[in-house]
């Protein structure tokens, strides 16, 4: 099955029209049921009977560790971080770390194999090169890392904490793809968001990634934030054709000054309206399709022969918290504050206070908070969103000889707003597959949304999402 890599269709959406229709707000489902459904009520032995029922399918390990510092604060971020200048505070959450990772591998069978390992922030290149070994070679001790040529070992990083000397550390260690979040290269959108870093900064470090042979190189970066304008974005994005990355990331700055205090501090003034901001995204996807990069759908770009592309175009794509993957067949652990694990048909969550979790560690407690059981329901629905986020189609077909349904019966009522969709030109039927359209990519979340059982009450209680568009 293929699906063609278009660019977005300018003129057809830069109306108030399309706006009106699809300006909603909606969750942007890295898991479903989407983190709003984890309950307290879940327990530990919840969690070990999906240990249990994990170590029997024997399916490999993806590991996920969170580090939640950050050197200095980025005004529009919303991730769980910590703002210091403590090495005292550093050094007690590594400790707290290292005994959860002890505690966790313990409840994993030693022989499970870890193929993919991902270390997200905050800053985790905040850390410096001892405390980043540290890490690596106590998870290594614990858990059964394959070796870099087989596994895929990622980390994000701030460009302003890493030199080429620490780059070949990480190299070194087993790291074989990073994450640069670069954001925009214009000076005056950096100084508004506080996170001004030279283009020649992440020029040298990409040489330095290229030298060191990284597997895969990604840019996470972001459209919607003050002073940015279609022109001011196009140079940007001349900029990261010019550095080449294998991966791209363009996000939408999701404005919930209610939510994060430090979006506050942004000038409102000089953000993009919704329209101008279609237009940037527009005019920045097809630039870099235009490169030759495909757009993979919900933000992400990738060069054809990336693995995203390949696994895409295959119909392998898949998605969890770390974002889009090749690895279907592998239960995701959670280590860290706030970290979140989908292990057999659980999703847990360790505490989101840092002071909490520490505590917990430092008694041996579990850290894992709240969580949710997946029922028969929400792992077919979870089903019906992931291949519409991942491949950009649905094919009832194979969902009824996955699950045993009659698609058309279990879902008669969602079939009518599919039909609906492809009438607004955001689907398109083809025998008995709906493929999305360059026009639904936009509004991906917005078809997703269709089969989420739990947004009635999400809406009603008044829960706050990002907007769409």
């Amino acid at each position: 099955m293929h699906v063609v890599k278009e660019g977005l269709e300018e003129d057809s959406l830069w109306d108030s029209e399309f706006i009106r229709q699809h300006d909603v707000a909606g969750p942007r489902y890295t898991s479903y049921p989407t983190a709003l459904q984890f309950h307290e009520e879940f327990t530990h032995e919840d969690y070990l009977g999906a240990v249990g029922r994990s170590n029997e399918s024997r399916m490999p390990l993806s590991l996920y560790v969170h580090l939640p510092f950050c050197a200095s604060l980025c005004y529009y971020c919303a991730c769980n971080k910590v703002i210091t200048q403590s090495d005292e505070k550093k050094r007690r959450y590594l400790d707290a770390l290292i005994k959860e990772i002890r505690m966790k591998s313990r409840d994993f069978d030693q022989g499970r194999p870890v193929y993919q390992m991902h270390w997200g922030g905050g800053t985790p290149t905040y850390f410096n090169e001892a405390e980043l070994t540290e890490l690596w070679f106590e998870i290594g001790r614990h858990f059964h890392l394959v070796d870099s040529e087989r596994g895929e070992y990622s980390i994000e990083i701030d460009p302003r904490t890493m030199t080429a000397d620490k780059l070949g550390l990480l190299k070194g260690l087993g790291f074989n793809r990073i994450s640069l979040g670069i954001q925009d290269f214009d000076r005056k959108v950096q100084e508004a968001i506080n996170r001004v870093q030279p283009f020649q900064q992440i020029e040298e470090l990409m040489m330095a990634s290229r030298n060191y042979q990284f597997r895969s190189v990604n840019f996470d970066l972001i459209y919607g934030l003050p002073y940015q304008s279609v022109a001011s974005v196009r140079d940007t994005i001349n900029r990261v054709i010019e550095l080449s990355p294998d991966r791209i990331s363009l996000f939408n700055y999701a404005h919930l000054p209610q939510r994060f205090k430090s979006q506050g501090l942004l000038p409102e003034e000089a953000l993009p309206l919704v329209e101008e901001k279609l237009q940037i995204l527009c005019a920045a996807s097809n630039q870099l399709i235009d490169a030759g990069y495909v757009y993979i759908g919900m933000d992400h770009f990738a060069k054809p022969t990336d693995e995203l592309a390949v696994a895409q175009a295959e119909g392998n794509l898949h998605r969890n918290f770390q974002g889009y993957t090749t690895f279907k067949d592998a239960d995701l652990v959670g280590l860290g504050v706030s970290s979140i694990s989908l292990i057999n048909n659980v999703y847990c969550q360790n505490t989101k206070s840092i002071t909490e979790y520490q505590g917990l560690m430092e008694k041996g407690d579990s850290p894992i908070t709240a969580g949710v059981l997946l029922s028969t329901d929400d792992e077919i629905r979870r089903a019906v969103i992931m291949s519409l986020l991942c491949q950009n189609w649905l094919v009832p077909s194979q969902i009824e000889e996955q699950y045993g349904i009659v698609f058309g019966e279990y879902f008669f009522n969602e079939i009518r707003g599919l039909n609906c969709f492809v009438e607004e030109g955001l689907l398109a039927r083809q025998g008995g597959v709906y493929n999305v359209t360059s026009k639904g990519r936009l509004v991906i979340r917005k078809i997703c949304m269709l089969f989420d059982i739990y947004l009635p009450q999400h809406m009603k209680d008044g829960t706050r999402f990002s907007r769409v568009l």
